[in-house]
């Protein structure tokens, strides 16, 4: 306790085009009909303040468990002291902070005590929210899709993290910024996974290439060329979800990454790790295992709304502080944004 004052074969890795599959690429677009178990219609995007209230409505578990707590260790009167740093101690572990994170943070906030000989519980309350802005910042790193063109975006995570989902929310907000977008059915695993990206694709009137058979990076090395060939300038890649101990299956998605940057050199240009945030600690496994086997260049934290385990955003930035690019707090179109550090801690803090 804290002291204060003491299978499917792949492509062969080659320079040739990865074009000997079982099937042709199939291109779907958008005219449609919705499909069933269809993602939510798309919106309008919302205003800063609009999103700010849907943040802190998505961030509700997360504030109940970490703001709420806090807001009532910190009351009026209540002076600092041991017994404070011990109950903020277990109030940051529970909610998914993490050791090493935590013992950051309390070091921070015991330096900062005795440096301005801060005595108030309130007073420390302000210091942990400017402490945890300074832990989350190195995260907050917009991602630029326009210095290539096509922008090949890579997403990787374990099955049910919300790829699919996190592809069909980043093509409305790319098409909103006026960007033409393919995507690429790289699931070749699931089929379920491919007749949801179409449906996507036809929701935000996308072309989607993808097979009835074959493997993932022939499918990703045909959108890739179909993109060129058509001026897009960003493809979505999916790929086939794994766990990181699956080495064989790591192994796999190394080498779809090396057919990417064969079709384009340099490509893919973003490799974006897509996280459940109700996996909480699990999280940091996860990026440490795939930016390991793929070098993470971003992360995709999906699902806020639905955990009390929104703390492992801080745990991620002390173990392995790769850029979050994106958060997602709800399931309309809009509710994927760009991370901002201090909004994110001001929506967990907030009354």
């Amino acid at each position: 306790m804290f002291s204060f004052f003491k299978k499917s074969k792949l492509p062969a890795d080659t320079a040739e085009t990865p074009a000997d599959t079982t099937a042709a690429p199939v291109e779907t677009a958008a005219p449609a009909a919705p499909a069933p178990a269809s993602p939510p219609e798309p919106a309008e995007p919302a205003s800063k303040s609009g999103w700010a209230q849907r943040l802190k409505q998505g961030l509700a578990k997360t504030r109940d468990r970490l703001g709420g707590q806090l807001s009532g260790l910190f009351g009026m009167g209540r002076k600092i002291d041991a017994e404070l740093f011990e109950e903020l101690e277990t109030i940051l572990l529970t909610a998914d902070v993490g050791v090493d994170a935590t013992q950051n943070l309390l070091d921070t906030l015991q330096k900062k005590v005795r440096r301005e000989n801060l005595t108030e519980a309130t007073q420390l309350q302000t210091a942990l929210k400017t402490a945890l802005v300074d832990l989350l910042a190195p995260l907050q790193a917009p991602l630029d899709v326009t210095p290539h063109k096509p922008f090949v975006l890579m997403l990787a995570g374990v099955n049910g993290a919300g790829k699919t989902t996190t592809i069909g929310k980043l093509a409305k907000l790319y098409q909103s910024q006026g960007l033409s977008v393919l995507l690429a059915a790289g699931d070749t695993f699931r089929a379920a996974a491919r007749e949801q990206l179409q449906v996507w694709g036809e929701r935000n009137g996308v072309t989607v290439i993808s097979q009835d058979k074959g493997d993932s990076a022939a499918v990703i090395f045909d959108a890739i060329a179909a993109a060129r060939a058509r001026n897009i300038d960003v493809v979505l890649a999916d790929t086939a979800g794994r766990l990181p101990t699956q080495l064989h299956l790591m192994e796999e998605i190394r080498k779809v990454k090396r057919v990417i940057e064969k079709a384009i050199p340099g490509a893919p240009h973003e490799v974006l790790l897509v996280l459940d945030a109700n996996t909480g600690q699990n999280a940091v496994t996860q990026v440490k295992a795939f930016d390991d086997a793929l070098g993470v260049t971003g992360l995709a934290l999906t699902k806020l709304d639905g955990t009390a385990k929104g703390g492992a955003i801080a745990a991620i930035a002390q173990a392995r502080p790769i850029p979050v690019r994106y958060i997602g707090v709800g399931e309309s179109l809009d509710d994927l944004r760009p991370f901002d550090a201090r909004e994110f801690v001001e929506a967990v803090f907030a009354a």
